[in-house]
């Protein structure tokens, strides 16, 4: 698999793209300005706004120094931060800082990227252009209505070239979440330049059967990931107010998938409001989660889980249990898939105890790939080995047979789970049962291996940074105390815990934390029963 599979559309696509080539080698007329007002949604970040001023721009915890030729090339960046340097969607951010300095940085920033003569590739591709297009129309206000004609007409001409090539280029050849974005930046230029409104039926032509495939029944995202299920109802709410904007009706199932989304986004988060930490994700704004869900709107409820994807929520009283008990994302949508299969998270009221290591795609180097190996994950590794294949652009090996059952016996919400993720390597199956008290103060667990040849594995429980650990007298139990005051004691049978070291990227920056990790040996007990109980 590579950073670009096949092009969806064939000869056709291609065909469109070379005419399209030709058309954009004569100067694009565009109009004066657009012709409707449109605005950026989402909040911005003051202090990223500050930091890009100063020339750098932050992104998923990377830093990129911003010259004068950053366009042209940006040596040693991801794929996802040179698309994020062009995509323009940190205009929000200049905008939050709001100063005459963040405007002109706006506009010195767009006209750099308008002189470059060839821009690197990645800022042609589908999702790329259109959250360019997105971004520079949604926040056309702030940087460019008062620049001087040269700029806008620059700027218009740019847009109209934009938005020709994008919806040439359709489908998009990526089959993720960035599908969506490639949609809506091609709506908000039918919209917002009337002239070009042929764009808005061919956007409809690919959106409703893009909806049907890139969503479960349950309505999570088929990337199995809450960052990208945020993503994507971000995507799918601006879509949805840029044609009420223009006067257009949105498809009934553009407005019902909205629904399911936002349903399936507030079941995936903890007591403190941010997201559950599979597949990419990090805890994110509680802010930025309630403006998306107040945006889309009315949801169905919170569903208890989301069985169709795998994801499974049980909540108690005060507490929130999540497990990832599905099959990993399938090739062309597991770019943030992580070996996490059967591992768990848990929260009491706004305390987060147990937690996975979050996520670090947009830096290079060996984090990226560390924080998506099974060790960063509150699960079961064998023989130091990931239960999936991490590969930059994907996974490899994986599970190909996870089975689950939810269950509710005796006033405990149970959810039992195995995968074979290392039949092919030791023969072995990881089997994983969870039990959740009504009162939500006792989270019971097993950890069961099948294996012809019993292998050593590590059972590990990531604890979230505000967390402190403490060896009890009797060396058999881990006495854990919370921010709020409360405290937890987590004991098990058949291995001696032991508390070491680990690291926490759900937040903006890296944090210090600890894991509890219970060792079992190639001659000891291959079944481990375990309770995490408050005190």
């Amino acid at each position: 698999m590579t950073d670009t599979p096949p092009p969806r559309g064939g000869l056709g696509r291609q065909a469109r793209a070379w005419l399209t080539r030709l058309q954009n080698l004569r100067p694009a007329s565009g109009p004066d300005a657009p012709a409707l007002s449109l605005r950026d949604p989402w909040p911005g970040d003051p202090a990223r706004g500050a930091r890009l001023v100063k020339a750098e721009l932050e992104f998923g915890g990377a830093l990129l120094p911003v010259h004068h030729d950053i366009f042209a090339a940006a040596p040693g960046a991801t794929r996802l931060l040179r698309a994020h340097l062009h995509g323009f969607t940190w205009l929000r951010d200049l905008r939050a800082l709001g100063t005459d300095a963040a405007r002109s940085r706006a506009r010195t920033l767009v006209l750099d990227f308008l002189d470059t003569p060839k821009p690197e590739p990645i800022a042609y591709a589908p999702d790329v252009s259109g959250a360019r297009l997105a971004a520079w129309l949604g926040h056309y206000d702030f940087f460019a209505a008062s620049a001087d004609d040269e700029f806008r007409q620059a700027l218009m001409s740019r847009l109209v070239q934009d938005a020709r090539t994008l919806s040439a280029t359709l489908p998009a050849e990526f089959l993720d979440q960035r599908a969506l974005t490639a949609l809506k930046g091609l709506t908000a230029a039918s919209i917002a330049m009337p002239e070009h409104a042929q764009y808005l039926p061919r956007m409809l032509k690919f959106l409703v059967p893009e909806l049907a495939r890139q969503f479960y029944p349950d309505g999570c995202h088929v990337e199995r990931s809450p960052a990208a299920q945020l993503l994507a109802l971000q995507d799918l709410t601006e879509i949805r107010a840029l044609m009420q904007a223009g006067g257009k009706p949105p498809p009934a199932e553009l407005i019902s998938t909205i629904e399911h989304a936002a349903a399936a986004l507030r079941a995936l988060r903890h007591g403190d409001g941010g997201l559950a930490l599979f597949n990419g994700s990090k805890e994110e704004l509680a802010n930025l989660i309630d403006l998306v869900l107040a945006q889309a709107g009315r949801a169905r409820g919170t569903l208890s889980h989301l069985k169709a994807s795998g994801l499974f929520r049980i909540a108690a009283a005060k507490a929130v249990l999540f497990m990832d008990a599905g099959s990993p994302a399938a090739p062309g949508l597991d770019r943030f898939a992580h070996a996490g299969t059967l591992g768990f998270e848990f929260s009491f009221g706004k305390d987060r105890l147990i937690v996975n290591c979050g996520a670090a795609p947009a830096l290079a180097g060996d984090w990226a790939a560390a924080l998506r190996a099974s060790a960063a994950h509150s699960t079961l590794v064998v023989a130091d080995t990931s239960s999936s294949e991490i590969r930059e652009t994907g996974l490899g090996r994986r599970p190909l047979n996870v089975n689950v059952s939810r269950q509710d016996a005796g006033g405990i919400g149970w959810i039992e789970a195995n995968h074979d993720g290392w039949s092919q390597l030791f023969g072995a199956i990881h089997h994983r049962r969870l039990g959740l008290s009504e009162t939500g103060e006792e989270l019971q667990g097993e950890d069961l291996i099948e294996a012809p040849t019993p292998q050593p594995f590590a059972i590990r429980f990531h604890l979230h940074p505000n967390v402190t650990a403490s060896l009890a007298q009797d060396e058999e139990t881990v006495l854990l105390r919370t921010p709020s005051g409360l405290g937890f004691r987590l004991k098990a049978e058949g291995a001696a815990p032991r508390i070491e070291d680990s690291v926490y990227f759900g937040q903006a920056e890296p944090r210090r934390a600890e894991q509890i990790v219970l060792p079992g040996h190639q001659d000891g007990p291959q079944h481990i029963k375990w309770t995490i109980t408050k005190v």
